[in-house]
This record gives C-alpha cells, structure tokens and sequence, in this order.
C-alpha cells in the first residue's frame, strides 16, 4: 500500500505556538536564575527584593486586611530571603509581623543573612523555630501565615523540627501563603516530601513549576499566581550552546489560533476523511462518540468500521456517517484494507473488545496503515500484550492510554504510572517513536524527543465513561484537516479539556456526560473564530 503523505498545517509566515506558558523543573530554574545573573549581571538581592515586592502586591490584591497579624516563616535559603524581605515590606506597612527562623543561620546563604540584618534593624522581631513551637499558640494568634521555608530546589523528605513546624502552621486559622512553592512540594513531580505547607495562594516567579501542576502538588497550592521578577526567556540562552528551552509546557486559549482554518471556496474533501474502528456487537457508543466528536471538529467525511449489528444505531444515531460494517465472527480483510485506503487519518480501538476478531483488526491495522493512526482503548489492551508491534509502523502514530492502559503497556503498577507521569509518557514516547497522550488528571503528551505538555483545562467531571472516545475523534480531526499530529495532540488535548469547563458551566460536573462534552465542542470554534 503506497504510504500517503501527512498534510502539514499552513501557518501564517512567523506563527507558531502563540501563547505557551512553560512549565520548568528545580534544574532548569537554577539554570534560568545563574544565567540571569552571571551572563546578565542581575544581582541576587535585586532578583530575591523584586520577587518580595511582587509577592506583597499580590496580598494587597487579595484583600489584605488594614492591620493583620502575619507570621513569616523564613529558612535559610534564598527562598527564605524572598520570606525575610516580605516581612520587612509589610512591617513598614504597619502590620503585626512575626518572623520565625528555621535552620541553622550558619548555614544562612549570605543574601539571607543580609535580609535578615535589614529587618532586625527595621526592629521586625524575629525567634527561632524551636523557641516558637515551645511557645503556646492559639489558632487564631495570625491573619497571614506565609511559608518561605524551601524553594524549588527542594528533593529531600522534610524531617524534625521542619516538618514539626509545617504542622503547626498547616493547624492555624489564617490565610496561608507559599513564596514560590509550598514547602515540601516537589518542583518536578508534584509528590509530598514527608509533609506539606497547605496553601491559600502560592506566589510564583518568572515561571510555574512543573510540580506545582501535577497532583498531589497542585492540590497545596491553592490559587496560583506567577509574577515577572527578572528572569525571562532570554535567560534560556536558547542560541548558545549552554543553553535550553523548558522542556514541558502548557498550552492556553491563545493556541485555539492555531487550529486549522476554513477557506472560503471548499468542499467536504477538503477537510479530510477519518476512518474510526470502534464498537463490538451491540456496543456502538464509543463508535459514535468517536465519529460524532469528529464530525463536530470539522473534519469533512467520516467512516465507521463496526459489526453489523451496530448498522441500525449508528445509522439513527449518527445519520452523517459513511457505514461500513463486517462480520464480527470473520472480518473479510478486504473490507478493512479498503477502508483504511479511502482514510487519510484512522482510529482504532474504541470499544472494540479483546475478541480474536479484534485482534486481527488490530494488527492488520499496524502492518498497513499509510496514513496517521490514533490507537486507543482495547487497540492499547491488545498492544499491550506484545508491545514490540508498535515499532513496525512507518506512520505517525499517537496512542491515548489512560492510566490503566499504561500499566498493561508498562508492566509496571498504576500507582507508579501515576506518581511518575511525565517520565512515563516521555519514555515511552521515545522507546516506540510515537506520539503518547497519557490521560489522567493532568495529561501529559510527549512528543518523541521533542516538547512534552501538561494540560491545564479540563475538570474531574470529564471522568466519565466515553470521553476519551470523545478525544480521539477531535485529534483525528484536528490531523484529518492538515494539523502535523505533533501539533493536533497537545492541542486536541486542550480542546477536549475547554469543552468539558464549557459543559460543566452548562450542566455542573457531576452531571457531565460524554454527549454533553460533544454539545460544548461547538464552543471551542466559536471561541477561535472571535480571534480572526
């Protein structure tokens, strides 16, 4: 079968990704931070007085109260200086304000040290960490308790007098702040280290750190705001040899720009042909979920392969579709090389079972595409018991497992999946050279070798049975009308997400459905289409 060659998406000369928020781990922070300050000379203090500042104005946004009582619990790192500083901004405010100092000031870093000296000689009053917890505290003693104990850097589990002291401040009843992450967070992976700081708000600076995006991290931050302070994106150093760009990021309305455009002398050719393989005998949903959803996404013609006895729901269903169905017991082959010949983008697995039959759809589907393929659901449960198969495509590819799909794929425990997100989707990208649309929570999509995105839309209504169905027919759109699949999976990724917060706005998430998902896709384009 001669191979048809991908449409590539025709951006406007210049245009690429047009709003991407990046998300950087502990490294690639110090990195950014030294390069600001040792190739541009940006002085620390100027780096860690900005960052305060920035901090306080957030505060007095939120609503600081005339004359609260605040308790700033500073470490000894530069972290704990943005802390230090911040206390004495809001002590010349005229606020109450109580330092406490964790760690031994021998091993203050010298910023640290000279903050501290600054707000001692402002008379801010300050007492260590142990004489603090000795004390008695009621839990009303503080309005604002703010946490500037550990920066991202931290990677080691929070013991002792550290982790007494987060306790205590996680007990009080005050607004609680985190200065860049709440201490005890992983910056690249979310996970708790022993104990939390539990935030109202989190200040960030320059960039959002990955861990504080991922869960369980994201469930100690609270509100998330990320203030300029100095370091930006010339600090990558992106065109010298020392230098990179973050290698995860979000996408955010301002992407939707990038979803293919509609010319005004057209026909539904033009838009392209998706082929969905999906349902088993008397189980269509997922097929017309599927197909529905990229029809919905303006994909021109849509073919559903499925058992014959599914003929009469997709046809009342889903009046639009070009049916082809075959005899679940034996597939003529024929049928399904026909149809994967007419495609110029394929879906397959959706409800289509474990069957021998199955089976057979499924290899035969990885031996002779020629166009991209989506690989989803029960096509992933079928890969998942011999895994080599996935390297003898010579297409693109995107697979959408959600977490328990990965585990069979993986061989390893849903839990570690879970807890290593962005690594497993990264890796396996990379093994399989494909593009993976890890699903959970936060989906990750890795691009072999390439940018790895964490979705931020999307809510946990959208847990429903259906949904991913639902997506692989938006990514098999978004391909179908000319979108490179390293471009249509992260943004289809978002898509989908948008549509669910817009359907939820409608119906609430606990009365999300896949057939509402559906309703609200409309929405995304009309979104897009106010941009033009």
């Amino acid at each position: 079968m001669r191979k048809k060659q991908a449409m590539q998406l025709q951006q406007p000369e210049g245009k690429r990704w047009t709003a991407l928020k990046y998300l950087v781990k502990k490294g690639e922070m110090k990195q950014y931070d030294a390069n600001t300050m040792d190739v541009f000379g940006m002085p620390s203090l100027v780096l860690i007085e900005r960052a305060a500042l920035a901090a306080v104005e957030e505060l007095e946004r939120d609503g600081l109260n005339r004359l609260p009582r605040i308790l700033v619990a500073a470490g000894t790192g530069n972290n704990g200086a943005d802390g230090l500083v911040m206390a004495r901004l809001l002590y010349l405010k005229g606020h109450t304000v109580q330092i406490v100092l964790a760690g031994s000031r021998s091993k203050a870093t010298p910023e640290n040290r000279t903050e501290l000296q600054i707000a001692q000689n402002y008379g801010v009053a300050a007492m260590d960490a142990d004489t603090w917890l000795e004390t008695a505290h009621g839990e009303n003693d503080y309005d604002i308790v703010i946490d500037a104990l550990f920066g991202v850097g931290l990677s080691r589990r929070i013991e002792g007098v550290y982790g007494q002291l987060i306790d205590r401040l996680n007990c009080l009843r005050a607004k609680k702040v985190a200065v860049d992450i709440p201490s005890g967070i992983d910056a690249d992976d979310g996970q708790v280290l022993a104990v939390a700081f539990q935030a109202d708000l989190t200040v960030t600076f320059s960039y959002e750190k990955l861990g504080m995006r991922l869960f369980p991290g994201q469930s100690y931050c609270g509100r998330i705001v990320c203030r300029s302070v100095g370091i930006d994106d010339h600090s990558f150093l992106s065109d010298t040899e020392r230098g990179h760009k973050p290698l995860a990021a979000a996408l955010t309305d301002e992407d939707l720009r990038l979803i293919p455009g509609r010319r005004m002398r057209t026909n539904k050719g033009s838009y392209g042909k998706v082929l969905v393989i999906a349902g088993s005998v008397n189980m269509a949903g997922a097929a017309v979920f599927s197909a529905r959803a990229a029809y919905l996404c303006g994909c021109g013609l849509v073919r559903v392969l499925t058992p014959e006895e599914n003929r009469a729901i997709i046809q009342s269903t889903l009046p639009e579709a070009v049916l082809t169905t075959y005899n679940a017991k034996k597939p003529e082959p024929e049928i399904l090389t026909t149809a994967m010949r007419w495609a110029d983008v394929i879906v397959c697995g959706p409800g289509l079972g474990t069957s021998d039959a199955a089976h057979r759809i499924v290899r035969t589907v990885l031996k002779n595409a020629a166009v991209p393929l989506v690989l989803d659901a029960d096509a992933l449960n079928i890969i998942s018991e011999e895994t080599d198969i996935l390297r003898r495509p010579h297409t693109d590819l995107i697979v959408t497992p959600h977490l328990g799909e990965m585990a069979r794929l993986q061989d390893l425990p849903v839990s570690y999946i879970q807890d290593h997100i962005v690594e497993s989707a990264e890796e396996f990208a990379r093994t399989y050279n494909l593009i993976c649309v890890l699903k959970d929570a936060r989906t990750v999509t890795a691009v072999p070798f390439g940018q790895t995105y964490v979705n931020l839309s999307g809510n946990n209504g959208m847990a429903t049975g259906g949904s991913g169905d639902v997506l692989t027919g938006v990514l098999a759109a978004l391909i179908a009308q000319g979108a490179a699949p390293e471009l249509a999976a992260p943004l289809g990724v978002y898509m989908h997400g948008r549509a669910g917060d817009l359907a939820a706005e409608t119906y609430g998430r606990y009365s999300l459905t896949a057939s509402t998902l559906l309703e609200a896709l409309p929405g995304i384009f009309l979104r897009k289409e106010g941009m033009e």
